[in-house]
């Protein structure tokens, strides 16, 4: 294949795509318009208003990731079983329309994943390492020996800080929330040292009431005590003392805050560079 393809990460909330020509990031969207965000529209419809055009008269290569591959995107794309080796991404793509092709997930006895998959690739290629966290709704922390995805555990962090501060008691009645470090790290810590959240997230409201955090400052010291008990909990059952970071930057800099904390130390890479990495990576392997 030559230089020119359409990377496409398309999930549950969001469209992102780049346009290559020649090797080189020449374009690139975002739209609110992932998979549970379709309103009337199909997967077909959405494709073709924003990424077909990029194709003009040459049906230049696609290829796309995450959960445009599940059974609420275009085709349920089956899980590939680990132990599996990221190097043969490439061989398993499913292609869905001509030269439109989707990425597979990977699975384990108890686990899934789609989408991380592919920063995984691109991650080995920018920065290898023995273990990957990745933040975001639904963490991932990933073992990998020489590009073999053996074993991988989620945490549903972000989604968990979410609910409880727009569907629970933690997060009712408080004014406008506003960044303060303070209370993040105070959290970080909470979490790092008791890292059972059953009995320890009530204490975000009653802190709050005692005055001990300031109203506005409640969702960064949930958020802290989210990150903290995550790290807590599963540095120790992977038994890591260094780790690569795949994702955003402000994100990430929480979990490096509580990863020093707890004495583990922590390369980063930016999740868009990972994934634009880890398809160029399947397409070069194509040729």
């Amino acid at each position: 294949m030559n230089g020119n393809y359409i990377a496409v990460d398309w999930g549950s909330t969001h469209l992102r795509a780049w346009l290559y020509r020649d090797g080189q990031c020449v374009d690139s969207l975002q739209q609110p318009c992932g998979v549970s965000r379709l309103a009337e529209q199909t997967v077909r419809q959405v494709f073709d208003r924003y990424v077909e055009p990029w194709r003009k008269e040459h049906a230049i290569p696609v290829v796309m990731a995450g959960m445009i591959g599940s059974d609420a995107g275009w085709q349920p794309v089956p899980y590939l079983a680990c132990p599996f080796s990221l190097y043969q991404l490439s061989a398993q793509l499913c292609e869905v329309a001509e030269n439109v092709w989707i990425v597979p997930g990977l699975k384990t006895a108890q686990n899934v994943m789609r989408g991380e998959e592919t920063q995984l690739l691109g991650a080995m290629h920018l920065a290898p390492a023995g273990c990957y966290v990745m933040p975001g709704t639904h963490s991932k922390w990933v073992q990998v020996d020489n590009g073999v995805v053996r074993e991988f555990a989620t945490a549903m962090t972000g989604e968990l800080h979410y609910l409880l501060m727009n569907h629970s008691l933690i997060g009712k009645g408080l004014p406008e929330q506003r960044a303060n470090d303070d209370a993040v790290q105070a959290g970080l810590q909470r979490g790092l040292d008791s890292p059972s959240l059953v009995s320890r997230l009530f204490e975000a409201r009653a802190l709050r009431l005692l005055g001990e955090i300031p109203a506005e400052s409640v969702s960064d010291w949930l958020s802290g005590l989210l990150i903290g008990a995550e790290v807590a909990a599963l540095s120790r059952e992977f038994a890591i003392n260094n780790v690569t970071l795949v994702g955003s930057e402000s994100l990430c800099s929480r979990y490096r805050q509580v990863l020093a904390q707890a004495g583990i130390t922590a390369d980063e890479i930016a999740g868009d560079a990972a994934f634009q990495q880890g398809i160029r990576s399947i397409l070069d392997a194509r040729r």
